[in-house]
């Protein structure tokens, strides 16, 4: 194998596919990365055994051949390179070291075989669709913050992914919706089903998949493919192909959560209640992170009390028109929420201090958040 590459090409695929790489593993080989150099480009593979990334650059060929080195070392050494450094990798006829020369800088590291590096993407995957970098990036970041982190609800660790219908303006509409939940706050958000995706089952793509996708979606591709099947998905980011195991677990009926009966509403301006919010909640304690909304005709005052820093209150003008209310939340979930509401105002659709709230934006019916109150 002997190949030259330009450093920046190299250096980005490499900060692709190493940060699959878990920096300890009980298998040696999976600290590697699959090198295979052919035609007119160099392919870069990494797994966890869970989690693949092939990723293509091109490169000049003069021999081709496949070998597997550490996955962060060359990283960082390429990333220490001068800029437009040309870069050759040759790998001597035994396959025991690779050598990576720039200019006056010459690397030598060691291998493992290349048989023993596994293969995630075998396998038919029966079902493909397409949707934009757009959609998905919504779908993702307006869910993953309510993805669960308890291991010992593992079904909980991911984005549910489905075909659905939904009632919109009186009219029903197919949809494709993701919904992530941790027991104390609900995201659940949806789009136009894409063509292709009416037979797809019901996913659960896990965090770090989540994680790594939502990373290279910004990489440039208008246009993203997915492929899947009911143990696994397979998204192709132009040149870049994650693999991924799914969640082998049922998610649970999360329509049973979302109250139908809560018929206090309030209206506020998202970025003046977030701001409020925020200053508050420096007052409220690191454990609870408590903030309590009393409500009023027309005025929500905004309070938190702890024994350590003393007490704070805020008021804003709302639109409320209902019975007086005080109900608390976790100001970190109600931050993490307003956050992802991008129109001017947010709706709160409230039973009682004990129920669950529903906020939505008040611009854009496509996204629905559940919210646990605390007692404070």
């Amino acid at each position: 194998m002997n190949i030259t590459i330009e450093r920046a090409a190299l250096l980005r695929s490499l900060s692709h596919v190493q940060s699959v790489v878990e920096k300890r593993t009980t298998m040696p080989i999976l600290a590697n990365v699959l090198l295979r150099a052919e035609g007119d480009e160099l392919r870069l593979t990494a797994t966890d055994m869970d989690l693949e990334i092939v990723d293509s650059v091109p490169a000049t060929v003069a021999g081709a051949g496949a070998v597997t080195a550490p996955a962060h070392t060359p990283y960082d050494i390429v990333r220490k390179l001068a800029d437009g450094a040309q870069i050759e990798i040759t790998v001597s006829g035994d396959l025991g070291s690779l050598s990576l020369r720039a200019g006056r800088s010459h690397f030598r590291l060691g291998c493992l075989p290349v048989e023993d590096f596994p293969q995630l993407s075998s396998g038919e995957l029966r079902h493909h669709f397409e949707l934009s970098a757009n959609d998905l990036r919504m779908l993702i970041d307006r869910t993953r913050f309510a993805i669960s982190t308890e291991e010992t609800r593992y079904y909980l660790n991911g984005i549910y992914l489905h075909t659905t219908e939904a009632m919109v303006d009186g009219t029903t509409w197919p949809v494709l919706r993701a919904v992530a939940t941790d027991g104390h706050r609900l995201a659940r958000v949806e789009m136009p089903r894409p063509d292709g995706a009416a037979q797809i089952p019901g996913i659960i793509l896990p965090r770090k998949t989540v994680g790594e996708v939502r990373k290279l979606i910004d990489e440039g591709a208008e246009r993203i493919e997915v492929s899947l099947s009911e143990n696994k998905v397979r998204f192709t980011i132009g040149d870049i192909v994650i693999t991924s195991k799914l969640i082998d677990g049922s998610f649970p009926d999360y329509e049973r959560v979302i109250p139908a009966g809560n018929d206090k509403v309030l209206e506020v301006d998202t970025r003046l209640f977030a701001g409020a919010v925020d200053r508050v909640a420096t007052i409220s304690t690191e454990k609870s992170r408590a903030v309590k909304l009393a409500l009023g005709d027309g005025t929500l005052t905004l309070s938190a009390t702890s024994p350590e820093a003393g007490s704070a209150t805020e008021e804003l003008e709302v639109a409320y028109a209902d019975q007086p209310l005080e109900i608390g939340f976790n100001s970190r979930y109600l931050l993490d929420i307003t956050a992802q509401i991008e129109g001017d105002g947010a709706r709160f659709a409230m039973a009682d201090a004990a129920a669950p709230t529903i906020i939505r934006d008040t611009a854009d019916a496509s996204a629905l958040y559940v919210l646990m109150p605390m007692r404070v």
